[in-house]
């Protein structure tokens, strides 16, 4: 175990599984040195493009794209087709900077899908229902990293992960080139902010009910990757209570920190706002934002949990006893093939966080050789209303954090969008990794590897290269 970037440590994640130094090295030099394709779970009947649209009004396509965000991409489609962004789906939300191969539904009654840069487009179909988020099994990766300082650190780090993914009895000296690696399965630095880590500050406060702090943080904390003028408007924000001033003196492209400041001008024009005019700042943002803010105060919660357990020299690979672990999702096709011809996708083990049992102490042995198979994962909570904490030592971390962070479950019982029930989310990130030198380019290293939904392959990245989390964006 080795102690993290200072970086990576304000977000909860304070240490490398892996001793050994990292490799160094740059991502996403091109957009082909970071190639995502989904592994999707749309088990709906496809119909050919020219069927029913009464019957089947929603076009299914799969795009490969270069250089496109995912709603950027959306939007477009929906521009060229003369219709609603809303009537355009997608599965999963991926990076800019990337080749991505994603599954995509339109509700329109035509064939052709127009021609737009750096997109691939290929129609699969006709279905009766949009593709949704839970369509989405995972993502298998193809990472580059370029200008590798020691790249042959690479085998040393493997092996670490080889082991810490190990089962019940593995010892750093009996892993195998087959066997997977494992990390914690970190919420990443996108989950806060690459730039201006932030969210999970204000969603803390949000969750406290300190409403002034929580716009105050949003508004005005600042970090050196912004351009200066950026940080001097904050600044500015932060120095007045004049709130029109305040939102001229914003860039145009703070446009979410514009808004709270009109509210403010709107509610108070100049002075001193009262709770509910703070409060009604932050329900000037966007739905998802507010969500976002809850999610990210949770996310730390969960990124510190993780890290005692690794300080405290729990296992992350099987339970002791007072765990909750959840069982395999038995209902995901977890992407065992494509539509439309593709190649088979293979399998992942996703957790169903509906299915929880806490480990007693009898039943610890039992347990574990779910986990060895994969159909059982230690799990950690996304505290909300409904959470119940685990027992035995992962109880007392649980609890040891959230009383550090002056948090309690019934916290969460908050207005609207920002009210939160809680989930668990499994603690291992286990995969089969490849993990090789790119031959010819002494310097570069080749990842392949697939993850679940929601997790993170830069969580993977990191425990290689060890650097600044802003070189892994």
């Amino acid at each position: 175990m080795r102690e993290a970037h200072p970086r990576e440590r304000e977000m909860g994640m304070l240490w490398y599984v892996s001793e050994a130094d990292g490799t160094g090295g740059e991502l996403r030099i091109e957009p082909e040195d970071f190639v995502v394709r989904e592994r999707e779970r749309f088990d709906v009947e496809l119909h050919p493009p020219g069927a029913d649209t009464g019957a089947y009004p929603h076009l299914v396509f799969r795009a490969t794209l270069r250089e496109w965000d995912t709603n950027d991409f959306a939007d477009a489609v929906a521009t060229k087709l003369g219709m609603s962004r809303e009537r355009v789906n997608w599965a999963g939300t991926k990076d800019k900077h990337a080749v991505t191969t994603q599954l995509f539904s339109a509700r329109y009654e035509g064939v052709e899908l127009p021609d737009l840069g750096g997109a691939d487009i290929e129609v699969l179909g006709r279905a009766g229902r949009p593709v949704l988020f839970g369509d989405l099994a995972g993502n298998a990766f193809e990472i580059r990293v370029r200008h590798a300082e020691t790249p042959g650190n690479h085998d040393a780090i493997t092996r670490a992960l080889r082991a810490f993914a190990g089962a019940p009895g593995t010892d750093r000296g009996a892993v195998g080139a087959g066997d997977p690696a494992g990390v914690p399965n970190y919420f990443g630095h996108q989950r806060f902010g690459s730039f201006r880590p932030v969210t999970h500050r204000t969603g803390l406060a949000v969750v406290r009910e300190e409403w002034a702090d929580a716009v105050l943080t949003y508004l005005t904390q600042t970090s050196a990757e912004e351009p200066a003028e950026t940080r001097a408007a904050r600044e500015f924000v932060a120095e007045t209570d004049d709130w029109a001033a305040a939102a001229e003196r914003l860039p145009g492209g703070l446009r979410y920190e514009r808004a709270m400041c009109h509210t403010l001008a709107d509610r108070v024009g100049v002075g001193e706002p009262g709770p509910a005019d703070w409060r009604a700042a932050l329900e000037s943002l966007p739905s998802n934002l507010r969500t976002l803010l809850v999610n990210a105060a949770q996310s730390y919660a969960f990124n510190l949990m993780l890290s005692e357990r690794l300080e405290r020299g729990l296992p992350f690979a099987r339970a002791t006893a007072g765990d909750v672990v959840c069982f395999a999702d038995r209902s995901a096709t977890a992407g065992s093939g494509e539509r439309g011809g593709g190649p088979a996708s293979g399998g992942l083990a996703l957790p169903d966080t509906d299915r929880l049992q806490r480990v007693d102490a009898d039943r610890v042995d039992t347990v574990n050789r779910h986990c060895e198979r994969g159909r059982a994962f230690v799990t950690a909570p996304l505290v909300g209303t409904g959470t119940e904490l685990a027992d035995g030592e992962q109880g007392d971390i649980e609890r040891s954090v959230l009383d550090e962070l002056e948090l309690d479950p019934g916290d969460f019982d908050l207005p609207g969008d920002f009210r939160s029930t809680g989930t668990r989310r499994a603690i291992l990130l286990r995969t089969d990794l490849d993990a090789d030198r790119v031959d010819g380019t002494p310097d570069s290293l080749r990842f392949r590897f697939a993850l679940p939904k929601g997790s993170y392959a830069t969580v993977v990245l990191r425990e290689y290269l060890k650097r600044d989390p802003l070189a892994l964006s």
